[in-house]
């Protein structure tokens, strides 16, 4: 800590400042900035810094129909960790009538939040809370040879970070109750009594080896297997319970991780890693003995879900670090990717299983409600997935839409590469990731708005989701989780008396409809920072528009 700000205090002093002076914007007046000349259902993405921040809309001609523009001031970034406050400013001419988005304090992490922020962060950094253990190198590795997989019945020991910091190991005893196509099962010999039966953990292995398994490999890669056991081995155990303390268990639980330290080859001579693809996960147990209350039903309907999530983020980690050494994915897009895999097992239940559909994309929905009901608020672009619902929320939407816009071998692309974040999606894609994000944001407002004379491009459509309808029947359903028939609610003004004000963050933006009333004169925008200055060109500031009306 010291150091570093000794850092920042040396470039402080330096005569080199860490960021430019602020210019201010010069005042907005015709002939100088962009002119808006859109059709209904046309829009366009502006870059403010290019046009002295200033916005020029025409008259509105019609002495019958009003006009309607949609505003999207956003950051285009496709680095994390960037944002600036923001204001859009109409005509001052008229008193302005403020429209606040208010930039809010992001929710308190649960303990799940927290601990799956920490395995991703490690997967990137390279370190999980311990550092490697050293040895000196041996002259030559042995070569290791194929060993197959572990007979039924076998027991062996697992070392299992028993805290969300692994700062603490724990060995756990465990026995192969299922060992089967591409799975072996253990279930850890402490486990509570009445839990799974061997009929139980049948399923769940005949699920990953006939569904899962194949689904989430054709969809996003191949796993690796440096045990040389040809299996992902799972691992339920007590102490996965444990990681959630119980008088927390109302605020969500731990159902399971991956740990990026068993693969990564840093920590190829660490005794406190298994060194092999393992899946660890709670252990059912209905009196609630080890923390939370986990029945039979819940955890056989909560385990695959888990596992699902947690095994695109093992496969995405072989191809990103074990296959073409390298960087493992941004934490924003591999958390949209597991999110994305939650959803593709639902969907294949369909159409005869809507039940079990609905139960692996319910968080996915709700997810995205939270990111929904105020996009300005939290970033797309996160380095290590800090963990909040609405970014994961995010993470899914835009990974859901690129998946509708490119296809579905998107995903696998995006995995089998050395490349990471946006330049990774701009590769995959051959799109310019500031325009996929203008895209984007547009299509959460209009993908299946229904305003007579409006049609939305396709370039601006979910495929695969009418969101409107869906919350729609959640709000009707449910309206203590879903308040709103719809969550993404924008401001409203005037365009000459638009003020919205709060703070860009990257890939994400508010949202405000401008309106113009029969023979309304035109009006002017100014989008700036918060201090009447051109926004910095690092969160690469635009104002997309598309008119409605």
């Amino acid at each position: 800590m010291w150091v570093g700000a000794s850092s920042l205090l040396l470039a402080a002093c330096s005569d080199h400042p860490m960021a430019p002076r602020p210019v201010p914007l010069p005042v907005c007046a015709a002939g100088r900035g962009f002119q808006v000349a859109l059709a209904v259902d046309s829009f366009v993405s502006v870059d403010p810094i290019r046009d002295s921040g200033c916005i020029i809309f025409p008259a509105n001609a019609s002495a019958i129909d009003s006009v309607e523009y949609l505003l999207v001031p956003q950051s285009a970034a496709g680095t994390f960790g960037v944002s600036s406050s923001f204001q859009l400013l109409g005509d001052t001419i008229h008193p302005p009538a403020a429209a606040l988005v208010a930039s809010l304090s992001p929710p308190a992490l649960s303990v799940a939040q927290q601990f799956h922020a920490f395995l991703r962060r490690g997967e990137r950094l390279h370190w999980y809370g311990f550092a490697p253990q050293e040895a000196p190198p041996p002259a030559a590795l042995p070569a290791l040879t194929l060993t197959g997989p572990p007979p039924t019945g076998d027991v062996r020991a697992f070392s299992v970070c028993s805290k969300i910091d692994c700062s603490t190991f724990k060995t756990v005893n465990a026995t192969a109750k299922v060992v089967r196509g591409h799975m072996a099962l253990y279930v850890d010999n402490l486990a509570p009594a009445n839990g799974l039966n061997q009929a139980d953990l049948d399923t769940l292995t005949d699920l990953f080896n006939s569904r899962i398994y194949p689904l989430d490999t054709a969809a996003f890669g191949n796993v690796s297997d440096i045990d040389n056991n040809t299996v992902v081995i799972v691992l339920m155990t007590n102490v996965v319970n444990q990681l959630t303390p119980k008088n927390v268990c109302g605020g969500g639980y731990i159902a399971g991780f991956f740990l990026g330290a068993d693969l990564d080859p840093r920590f190829a001579r660490d005794n406190r890693v298994n060194h092999g693809e393992i899946f660890y996960s709670i252990v059912a147990d209905s009196a609630g003995v080890l923390s939370c209350i986990h029945s039979r039903t819940a955890a056989k309907q909560d385990v695959p879900i888990t596992f699902t999530h947690e095994f695109q983020h093992m496969i995405s980690f072989a191809e990103h670090v074990l296959f073409r050494p390298g960087q493992s994915e941004e934490g924003w897009l591999t958390e949209g990717l597991s999110k994305y895999a939650e959803e593709l097992i639902g969907r294949s239940y369909l159409p005869g299983d809507s039940v079990t559909f609905v139960r692996y994309v319910k968080e996915d929905r709700y997810d995205a409600y939270q990111y929904l009901s105020a996009p300005g608020n939290s970033p797309l672009l996160i380095e290590l997935d800090q963990g909040t619902l609405a970014e994961i929320g995010a993470s899914w939407l835009f990974v859901r839409y690129l998946v509708d816009q490119f296809g579905d071998s998107l995903p696998l692309k995006l995995n089998q590469t050395s490349k990471t974040g946006a330049d990774n999606v701009t590769t995959q894609t051959g799109v310019g990731f500031d325009t996929l994000l203008a895209r984007w944001a547009l299509a959460n407002w209009v993908s299946d708005l229904a305003v007579p004379g409006f049609t939305a491009a396709p370039t601006l459509k979910y495929s695969s989701w009418n969101f409107r309808a869906t919350y729609a029947a959640l709000n009707s359903s449910d309206p203590f989780r879903f308040p709103k028939p719809y969550p993404l609610v924008p401001t409203v003004s005037a365009g000459n008396l638009t003020d919205v004000t709060g703070v860009l963050y990257a890939g994400s933006g508010a949202y405000h409809r401008a309106l113009q009333g029969p023979l309304a004169s035109g009006f002017q925008l100014q989008f700036g920072d918060g201090g009447a200055n051109y926004l910095p060109a690092s969160i690469v500031p635009r104002l997309t528009i598309i008119r409605i009306r």
